[in-house]
């Protein structure tokens, strides 16, 4: 009878070679189904299970219960875009889904409109030091310290050094240019009146205006169009290292020509020697669209209660006033 409920699938021979023993066969109880499925189910309850079915049930998921994201963001390369991973409370990546990997945000990054007047600011107070670009409109460097400063302070500076005689013996500037001048300073006062912010006008060296309003106001950045004449670049080094000194970053800006210095289809070095050579070269570059200027600014900063200042006139700069028409007559 015992030999009748044993199961085997081998031949004699070979279940000889498989158990010489007879001790190591395992007695089945029939199983009341005929399925021969089911009595090898019964069989294996009795083996040893495999080594997965003793780790944690939550090891069946065919992902790591810990998931490494690269700290360093030039490591956001790598990432793919067709991960098969999702979190259970993956918060909405709306508005922020690019194509470029390096630009897909981690699911605990916050997400910001990227409309300027939604993008946190970055600086405490930051100086716009003006100089040939007395506008509002189209003026680079206005609107990036206004984008990225909780308070912007406009600043113009009468430098002496830009009046007087020459070593020849003539004006630097003339009383006409300087009326010119005085008459636009005065006009970029207003604008930025009508915009919610002002002008403060000095009369001194940038370097040690620039310093001093840095520290009354607790300024942590400059920004300035950059110029080309010998005498503006050696100004621009001295005020940079001036102002460097008390631990604030100079942002420079081009906005003096109409092809983008960056647009040029060759490197400075090789720049041609007549017009219709650089015509024939610079025609390839698309000229920049000019920038809309701000409809509201960023207010000054209350610390410090910085004095706006006179803007002055022919006299304080040294000049005879300019004589009219009918004072000729």
């Amino acid at each position: 009878m015992e030999q009748n409920l044993k199961i085997s699938t081998l031949n004699p021979t070979d279940a000889e070679q498989e158990n010489p023993n007879p001790k190591d066969e395992i007695p089945v109880v029939p199983s009341p189904l005929p399925f021969p499925l089911f009595i090898s189910l019964s069989l294996s309850t009795t083996l040893s299970p495999p080594p997965h079915l003793h780790s944690n049930p939550s090891s069946f998921s065919p992902f790591p219960n810990k998931l490494k994201i690269p700290s360093q963001i030039s490591s956001l390369s790598t990432l793919s875009l067709t991960s098969t991973f999702t979190p259970h409370n993956k918060p909405s990546l709306k508005h922020t889904i690019s194509s470029s990997p390096l630009q897909i945000p981690l699911f605990n990054t916050p997400h910001h409109s990227p409309h300027p007047k939604n993008i946190p600011a970055i600086r405490r107070c930051s100086i716009v030091w003006f100089r040939n670009d007395l506008r509002v409109h189209d003026n680079e460097c206005l609107n990036s310290a206004n984008n990225d400063s909780m308070s912007v302070l406009p600043v113009y500076c009468f430098n002496p050094q830009d009046y007087g005689k020459s070593s020849s013996g003539f004006n630097k500037i003339g009383s006409h240019r300087a009326t010119f001048l005085i008459n636009s300073v005065f006009d970029l006062r207003n604008s930025l009146k009508s915009r919610g912010s002002n002008l403060v006008v000095r009369i001194g060296k940038p370097e040690n205006v620039l310093v001093e309003l840095v520290k009354e106001v607790g300024a942590d950045g400059v920004f300035v169009h950059r110029e080309v004449s010998k005498d503006e670049v050696r100004e621009e080094e001295k005020v940079e290292k001036a102002v460097k000194e008390e631990g604030v970053e100079v942002k420079y800006f081009w906005g003096s020509t109409l092809h983008h210095v960056d647009d040029l289809p060759f490197k400075l070095d090789d720049m041609p020697t007549n017009y219709n050579m650089f015509k024939e070269k610079a025609k390839k570059s698309e000229i920049r669209k000019t920038i809309d200027g701000l409809d509201q600014l960023k207010g000054l900063p209350t610390r410090g209660d910085v004095e706006l200042g006179e803007i002055p006139t022919l006299l304080d700069l040294g000049l005879r006033p300019v004589a009219t028409a009918a004072q000729v007559r």
